[in-house]
């Protein structure tokens, strides 16, 4: 058993309550790799903003569990050399499938899981959350839930449409399930095709898919059900089109890619919604910044000339978010 407070780590239970009281969000953003955890990290650590790092189920398995603890632990003493005196970062475990797995993050060091049992029937999506939550509490471990499906894929999450969270719900699930945060659904989606063309229309100028708003009435009747309560949300990666376009100048093909507008977040963020997590936009800057560096220097084989400029865009993406877009700047001293 390995407790996260002796990795460093905080979980989410302060940082949320502060969010909601400021009226911005944390960033919970995925790595799978050193460079995005370098990223991250360096992002954080001179903005002064909380952090959630993020893992799938399919990240943890890439990494290895003994080495990500290390990892979490390594980043907690990076922020510190980098200046950031009292890091405030979390390590927690996205889409979690099942208790055993939770449980496992949980005895690895993890600060916060998430339990998705948002597929299940609705008695069995409590019963689930309320099993991972009486293990986790033991070890003030905080845990999110899933009310509502987000259209989309990511790793071994995958669902062909989404159905959005009823409100009339949220009360009666988060009380019998005991969870601390819970997940909805108003319009996010996963991966870089968060809408299909046909659900959007098109810039006559530009032409490119200007996507549907989303459902803030839906977040609207939530939050009134809830008030104060800690609400995310899922796939609010918001599609970079200049990362889109590099890719694509450069050899790859992501047409019609499209994601959530930032305006659209900014409003989020001010609400209860005060954790938004962001994984795409990465993943764009990184292909991005590699296939760049393949196109114009084809000779190249160091894999430090092309990760180096990768976790650089990241970098800037990262401080982009965390200032422009979720106001977490300066909240983290």
């Amino acid at each position: 058993m390995v407790s996260y407070k002796e990795l460093g780590l905080v979980n989410t239970r302060e940082m949320f309550a502060k969010a909601i009281k400021g009226g911005y969000a944390i960033p919970a953003f995925n790595f799978n790799n050193m460079e995005q955890l370098q990223a991250i990290i360096k992002a954080s650590a001179e903005t002064k903003s909380p952090v959630i790092l993020q893992v799938s189920k399919g990240a943890r398995n890439y990494a290895n569990q003994t080495l990500l603890r290390y990892m979490a632990q390594g980043a907690v003493e990076y922020a510190k050399e980098l200046g950031w005196e009292h890091p405030q970062i979390c390590l927690h475990l996205d889409h979690g499938d099942s208790f055993e797995l939770c449980k496992s993050c949980v005895d690895f060091g993890f600060s916060s899981v998430m339990i998705d049992a948002s597929s299940l029937p609705y008695e069995e999506n409590i019963a689930l959350t309320k099993k991972v939550v009486d293990y986790a509490h033991q070890y003030d471990v905080t845990v999110e839930a899933e009310l509502g499906v987000l259209a989309g894929v990511e790793d071994e999450v995958s669902s062909a449409v989404s159905h959005y969270t009823k409100p009339e719900e949220v009360v009666d699930f988060a009380t019998r399930s005991g969870c601390d945060s819970l997940a909805i659904s108003i319009g996010t989606s996963h991966g870089a095709y968060k809408f299909t063309p046909e659900q959007c229309t098109r810039d006559p100028k530009t032409g490119r898919l200007v996507p549907p708003p989303l459902a803030f009435d839906v977040l609207d009747a939530v939050m009134e059900q809830l008030p104060g309560f800690p609400i995310v949300l899922h796939g609010s990666s918001s599609v970079p089109q200049e990362y889109v376009d590099m890719i694509n100048k450069y050899g790859g093909k992501l047409p019609d890619a499209v994601g959530i507008p930032e305006e659209q977040l900014r409003k989020a963020a001010k609400s209860a919604v005060c954790k938004i997590n962001i994984d795409s936009d990465s993943r764009l800057a990184f292909t991005a910044a590699v296939r760049k560096v393949f196109a114009e220097k084809p000779a190249e084989f160091d894999p430090r000339k092309y990760c180096g400029p990768a976790r650089d865009l990241m970098t800037e993406l990262y401080k982009h978010k965390i200032i422009n877009v979720l106001g977490s700047d300066g909240k983290a001293e």
